[in-house]
């Protein structure tokens, strides 16, 4: 589970991160990734609308992709905004394929070096 500190709770963070951050778009999840000064963590942060499901459905969805992104806090640099969102298809897919898809976005995000600030 991700500590409070590595998870982005404030509306307004989620809409800079999405509106100014870097997407990487694959086929069940988007990544949107920013550079953020103001914090020494990397933080994290979920959407899984109602296109993705009932709520039970949402959950899981949501629970298997705080699981993947808890693997990869030491993969990312401290200064880093991640938010995940669940495209409809990620209700039918296994966790394995969630993780593979975050791990892929991660290896884009750490190849690229210097983010936008």
């Amino acid at each position: 589970m991700l500590a409070k500190a590595n998870r982005i709770t404030r509306g307004a963070d989620y809409r800079a991160t999405v509106r100014r951050g870097i997407r990487f778009t694959d086929a069940n999840t988007v990544t949107y990734v920013r550079s953020n000064p103001d914090s020494q963590v990397v933080r994290f942060g979920f959407i899984a609308g109602k296109s993705v499901g009932t709520a039970p459905r949402r959950n899981l969805v949501r629970r298997r992709l705080k699981a993947a992104a808890y693997e990869m806090l030491p993969r990312l640099e401290p200064g880093m905004d991640v938010v995940i969102r669940a495209l409809p298809a990620s209700a039918q897919v296994e966790w394995a394929t969630l993780h593979e898809e975050i791990s892929r976005a991660v290896s884009r995000i750490t190849s690229r070096g210097n983010l936008r600030r």
